[in-house]
């Protein structure tokens, strides 16, 4: 999995009052979780960009003061009108314990039902996985190949080396939808 690093500074003021002079300096106030104290501190809201705006998923080493602290981003708030970051949380990733993420989906091949006529649609985008850390890929690769016409490739099928799935077995992650165009061929070579 990749990584990528955040600057930041130790909070020693916490509570409303603080927080607002903060954010209109532009600083985002941040919290990184799972340690034995909680740690508090404040990022430029510029460094967010990289990890907030793309479909990537980043193991984050945030420096604060000197100290870097492998993490990954569990939750963000933003502001409801203006898209501006409010607030983030980061989970500490120890090596031995496990942390649940969702990583993208990416499509391998070209499906059989695509060359029939049918429209391939892409359903869910993230999964749900609980990984140790160093066995994070970047992406869930998934070969569509022998995905024929109306058929679907559920959750339940799926398996990847040290890694579990946790979204429901059932949940349709890329199927093969039948066009219009392609059942009148169909009705068509019935008649």
């Amino acid at each position: 999995m990749q990584t990528i690093e955040i600057k930041g500074t130790v909070r020693t003021e916490l509570g409303k009052k603080s927080t607002k002079s903060l954010r209109s300096e532009g600083k985002v106030p941040c919290v990184i979780y799972g340690g034995e104290t909680n740690i508090h501190f404040t990022a430029s809201e510029a460094e967010f960009r990289k990890i907030i705006y793309t479909p990537n998923v980043y193991i984050v080493n945030v420096n604060v003061d000197g100290t870097v602290y492998p993490t990954i981003l569990q939750d963000t708030q933003f502001h409801p009108v203006k898209e501006q970051l409010l607030h983030a949380d980061f989970l500490l990733v120890k090596e031995e314990k496990p942390v649940v993420i969702e990583i993208p989906v990416k499509l391998d091949g070209f499906a059989e039902g695509v060359r029939a006529g049918g429209k391939l649609q892409l359903e869910k985008r993230k999964l749900k996985v609980k990984a140790l850390a160093k066995d994070l890929p970047d992406t869930l690769d998934i070969n569509i190949d022998n995905l024929g016409l109306g058929k679907t490739m559920q959750v339940g099928q799926l398996s990847f080396e040290n890694l579990e799935l946790l979204n429901a077995k059932n949940a349709v992650v890329v199927a093969v939808r039948l066009t219009r165009a392609a059942r009148a061929a169909a009705q068509e070579a019935a008649e």
